[in-house]
């Protein structure tokens, strides 16, 4: 049994427990829903270990138990487990960020893919796997984006190449999604998106592979770099240093907030 399922089942064990241990005589779960400011359906589902869990329920629940961020650290450990190992430290410090920098070549970076966007990728990415199991991938990738939906997301920097957004993914319908999706994320006082042009002259330090830097609220600064089939954790911060001066020449060379804008909308228009 995998790590995730492992820790899926702990967190639906551990929350019948603590529900039924609670205070004297025990919390039905229509009582404990009324704490959580959520449904009972939804209480009966997490015990159940059926369907996803709402970002914000564990750390409620550990406020309600006083359990010590017990529930949290379960829930970080089950999306965490979802993804390969070599990522699974920055799916870890994400919840933590106070700003996220992200470039990539090819793809739409995973914090702004639609549900179609991101389907489409890993059904042609995991021609073995079965429905279902495409589904769960993709709703733990959606799952990641809740943190950009809270009232204090992290400051968001993105430079994606303009191959990114001429690129046809999943067809004409999923790929205006996926545009006005970058056009949301572009409006957002927090965010930055550029485009970096193809007829950008200067070579840079991550034309072969994707980056993204995470800055915890405590100041951790750390960087994750990816290529097709690895990817590494950079913590040394000489090396970080480095690498956010190559993302600093990224967004010297990529096109205006504005025109970048400009350039996804009319690319959106003509599909």
């Amino acid at each position: 049994m995998s790590d995730d399922v492992d820790a899926r089942r702990q967190f639906g064990a551990e929350l019948k427990s603590h529900r039924e241990l609670y205070g004297e005589t025990g919390m039905t779960q229509t009582e404990l829903a009324r704490k959580c400011k959520t449904s009972k359906s939804t209480i009966s589902r997490l015990e159940a270990t059926a369907g996803r869990i709402p970002p914000e329920i564990p750390a409620l629940l550990d406020q309600v138990f006083a359990t010590d961020g017990l529930f949290q650290r379960l829930y970080e450990q089950i999306v965490a487990e979802g993804f390969s190992v070599y990522s699974r430290k920055r799916i870890e410090l994400e919840p933590k960020a106070a700003a996220i920098v992200e470039w990539s070549p090819t793809v739409v970076p995973g914090l702004l893919q639609t549900a179609g966007y991101a389907y489409a990728l890993l059904q042609e990415g995991m021609p073995r796997a079965t429905e279902p199991e495409v589904q769960r991938k993709v709703q733990q990738r959606l799952n990641r984006q809740e943190l950009l939906r809270g009232p204090t997301p992290p400051d968001l920097s993105v430079v994606i190449c303009e191959s990114v957004v001429r690129r046809t993914v999943g067809g004409p319908e999923v790929m205006r999604g996926q545009l006005k999706a970058l056009l949301e994320i572009a409006s957002r006082r927090t965010a930055i998106l550029q485009v970096l042009p193809l007829n950008a002259e200067y070579p840079h330090r991550l034309m072969d592979g994707s980056l993204s830097i995470v800055t915890t609220h405590d100041r951790l600064v750390v960087a994750y770099t990816e290529g097709i089939q690895s990817g590494s954790i950079v913590e040394d911060p000489g090396q970080v240093r480095a690498l956010e001066r190559s993302y600093d020449v990224l967004t010297a060379s990529a096109l205006s907030r504005d025109a970048s804008a400009r350039m996804i909308r009319s690319t959106m228009e003509a599909l």
